[in-house]
């Protein structure tokens, strides 16, 4: 019997969820963004990974060409305008189109109160937790535009729905997103382009291993109902969804993945 899950395979079946699709993944050479180039690159998609780790990211792409096809890495700061700009013209360049584009890049914030936040941890936070969305969308939009199709999906955090003693910036970088993803999501889809957001929760990657150290197994018991963190592929799975052609008739949601802790 054939399995109910579009991205489970199996000996018998080739990858043709994404088959032939260009797949854009900012922040794409570790955590969250690896494991959704991933997953793209194992469902037929040329993956176009965007990363400032260049030998993490180089390293991602020459496996995901040895194991399923077409890969590229793209050396990116999606701060800086020139930078997306330069990402965007490549993968026009090399593929031609974008069909998909995941904005995953982003920064997390040392615990501070509001009143001795300085300015150079704003600067710091929301040139790439926002601008860099902002910039990504507005290059990737305009690819889309000229083919008259195309899906987004931005990673925001649970942050972005909630408030979060101590991370005052970094939560609002995060509600920003929210923010932008619902009235491009408008501003787009009568011209066929999809924008949609995930909002993980607490999500086991290199950097909340290395952040919380051997407090983690208990913050996992006590996060949300499931009673443990998630996986970089759970979330993957959701955004590769949003992005597909079964999420067609979604538009605009800022979608939780966070084992119901929102809840």
């Amino acid at each position: 019997m054939l399995s109910t899950n579009p991205f489970a395979l199996s000996d018998t079946r080739a990858p043709l969820y994404f088959s032939d699709k260009v797949a854009l993944v900012t922040g794409g050479a570790s955590g969250i963004g690896m494991a959704t180039a991933e997953l793209l690159a194992r469902e037929g998609a040329r993956v176009v990974i965007a990363d400032r780790c260049r030998d993490d990211g180089e390293e991602l792409a020459a496996r995901l060409r040895h194991e399923y096809g077409q890969a590229l890495f793209v050396e990116t700061d999606v701060g800086c305008a020139s930078s997306v700009q330069a990402l965007v013209g490549r993968t026009l360049l090399e593929y031609g189109r974008i069909d998909c584009a995941i904005n995953n890049a982003g920064l997390s914030e040392t615990p501070v109160d509001l009143i001795d936040a300085s300015g150079e941890q704003w600067e710091r936070l929301m040139a790439v937790n926002l601008r860099g969305v902002w910039l990504s969308m507005q290059h990737q939009i305009r690819a889309m535009l000229d083919a008259g199709r195309g899906a987004i999906v931005n990673v925001s955090s649970r942050t972005g729905l909630v408030g979060k003693p101590r991370l005052a910036i970094y939560t609002a970088s995060k509600h920003g997103v929210l923010g932008l993803t619902r009235s491009a999501a408008i501003d787009y889809a009568p011209h066929g382009i999809r924008i949609n957001a995930v909002c993980p929760g607490l999500i086991h990657t290199p950097f909340v291993e290395q952040k919380f150290g051997d407090g983690l197994p208990e913050l996992a018991r006590t996060m949300n109902p499931l009673g443990r963190i998630g996986r970089p592929e759970e979330v993957a799975e959701c955004i590769a969804w949003l992005c597909s052609d079964a999420a067609s008739f979604v538009v605009g949601v800022s979608l939780p993945v966070d084992g119901g802790a929102v809840a």
